[in-house]
């Protein structure tokens, strides 16, 4: 009875009018398909799943080459973005959805500690998500400006046009102790240099063994590719 009384109280035009081209017939007073919002989600979700994979393919992959961080990343922006255009729908507190996303964003994931470029990735997406997300009301130029410049801001730090020369660090075990006293330090370059083969423009001098005779050093030196060596600071085994 219930479902033939919401059959006989649907009508057409006032569905039309505030819910788009839907069927005429329905559920429970529910549309089974809105053709307009069905349409404007499929838009917004390619074109939100394409600014995202530019980020994430061109600008953070080729450095650091961890396709684990590439589908963590892509299915934070593809679940985010649903959420968040889901809970607009269904008229949920906005606070709530931040709140839930914050939680997600200081996440520490148990098998590794989250390096600080990806989490500055992991933010740019849920960012970029939530506003893709939330953005119902705004143009589709302004949105399109906004996640050029988006694009546009992380070009221009990862390129190094405003930055300085793309540079790596480096933990070496050093045995020759008596290099690394203080007036010494071009003579410590100058080995190292030697030994490593690598571009080596700084160096710091950290823990000294006298027992052992050996000494911690830090050393700053200039890649050969743009890949980013993920493994730099390791200095056990057991890190591996």
């Amino acid at each position: 009875m219930l479902l033939l009384q919401t059959m006989q109280n649907f009508d057409p035009d006032i569905a039309r009018e505030f819910g788009g081209d839907a069927f005429e017939s329905g559920f429970l007073g529910v549309p089974l398909v809105d053709m307009t919002s069905l349409w404007t989600l499929l838009l917004r979700f390619a074109f939100h799943f394409l600014v995202c994979w530019l980020i994430v393919r061109c600008f953070y992959y080729p450095k650091s080459r961890r396709n684990d961080y590439y589908f963590t990343f892509m299915l934070f922006a593809v679940t985010i973005f649903l959420l968040i255009i889901q809970m607009d729908n269904m008229k949920m507190a906005i606070s709530f959805a931040l709140g839930l996303f914050a939680i997600f964003g200081m996440i520490r994931y148990r098998t590794e500690t989250l390096k600080v470029r990806e989490m500055t990735y992991l933010f740019i997406i849920i960012g970029i998500s939530i506003i893709n997300g939330l953005a119902l009301t705004v143009s589709y130029v302004e949105l399109c400006v906004t996640n050029l410049l988006f694009i546009i801001a992380i070009w221009l730090f990862e390129s190094g046009v405003i930055t300085r020369k793309h540079t790596e660090t480096k933990i070496i075990l050093y045995d020759k102790i008596e290099n690394v006293k203080h007036g010494r330090e071009d003579v410590l370059i100058a080995d190292l240099k030697e030994r490593t083969g690598l571009d080596i423009t700084e160096v710091e001098v950290g823990h000294i063994d006298y027992l052992r005779d050996v000494a911690f050093v830090k050393v700053t030196y200039k890649p050969f590719t743009k890949t980013h060596n993920t493994i730099n600071d390791i200095t056990k085994l057991k890190d591996f």
